[in-house]
């Protein structure tokens, strides 16, 4: 009996475990998104009125979705959530460029995916 219930319970969890997780093809955009930030050497990550360079930006990106990316199931969801405005603060993220300008993180990464949907599968 103990068995049985174990191998039940056993099995719940890893279903749920595998409904939590985003599918292959969005966690493969959500990292090809944190993949693309880290790419652009020539840009900040302003993050709470501090500059970050691009390899920063992404470990911190990567680090925020391990602890708070539970809900998180599509890349869409990833720049909403996680991506374009601190937990903390409220204060949205921006990247700026070498030439001074900045734009919003999210419409930095939107861009991007707006792109990476737009190819052939």
């Amino acid at each position: 009996m103990f068995r049985r219930s174990f191998l039940t319970a056993s099995l719940a969890l890893a279903t749920l475990h595998a409904l939590a997780a985003p599918p292959a093809l969005e966690l493969s955009r959500i990292e090809r998104l944190i993949k693309f930030v880290e790419q652009h050497k020539d840009i900040k990550f302003v993050r709470n009125g501090s500059e970050y360079t691009s390899a920063d930006a992404g470990k911190f990106l990567r680090g925020k979705l391990d602890s708070m990316g539970r809900d998180v199931r599509t890349a869409h969801e990833f720049i909403d959530q996680i991506a374009s405005k601190s937990s903390m603060s409220g204060e949205p993220y921006h990247v700026k460029f070498v030439d001074g300008r900045t734009i919003l993180a999210s419409q930095f990464l939107g861009d991007e995916l707006k792109r990476l949907e737009a190819q052939p599968a």
